[in-house]
């Protein structure tokens, strides 16, 4: 069974704290941080592109409907986000840094939805899974909101994680599968110029 298919039955978050034993040895399983980010293509392209970072599977949280489609989530009337678990080993890149990163990755100043993509869908959170999670998304946000280069607010919210289910799978490792289509919407979604408006600068695609 895939890591996607194993996620759609719980939060597939749990493997925060497991371990998994093989011939009588012992190994950390990778850590976990799930964020909405608009288009769920882009944050998977975003955060692959990090040394530490091992997956990024796309999907959809925070909602009420069970096993939502992307037909449903899209029409905005399941409540859910576009979101992507990421999967990281924090001997490589800390969950400090990965937060960190995110704001570079975003308009935080947008309740609307991200760059050509408006609605509830493609809003922007952060979701923790423990405590710990949620400090160190706190203390991101506080760096942020002090260093921040524009006067508009940060809305991005922290918000608790609720179950995930990963999105169909034409949708995972787009960017890769449909390279030429995915470069052709990103540009054409003003993403990357409305970033450098923010930031000063595109961190990475």
């Amino acid at each position: 069974m895939t890591r996607r298919s194993n996620l759609g039955n719980a939060l597939g978050l749990a493997l925060l704290t497991a371990t998994a034993t093989l011939s009588n040895m012992t190994y950390a399983a990778p850590q976990t941080m799930m964020v909405a980010g608009g288009c769920f293509w882009c944050v998977e392209s975003d955060f692959e592109s990090i040394k530490g970072v091992s997956d990024v599977v796309s999907g959809y949280s925070g909602g009420h409907t069970k096993n939502p489609t992307y037909r449903q989530v899209s029409a905005g009337n399941t409540g859910h986000f576009e979101v992507a678990v990421i999967y990281f080993d924090d001997d490589i890149v800390s969950l400090k840094a990965l937060a960190d990163y995110y704001w570079k990755t975003i308009d935080p100043t947008d309740d609307t939805g991200q760059f050509c993509d408006k609605g509830a869908p493609y809003k922007t959170a952060m979701f923790y899974q423990t405590d710990q999670q949620k400090a160190v998304f706190e203390a991101s946000l506080a760096r942020v909101e002090k260093t921040k280069p524009f006067k508009e607010n940060i809305v991005t919210p922290i918000l608790p994680a609720k179950t995930f289910y990963p999105a169909e799978e034409y949708h995972q490792s787009y960017y890769t599968k449909n390279p030429i289509r995915y470069a052709y919407y990103r540009a054409s979604c003003g993403r990357d110029s409305r970033i450098e408006s923010l930031w000063g600068e595109v961190v990475s695609h």
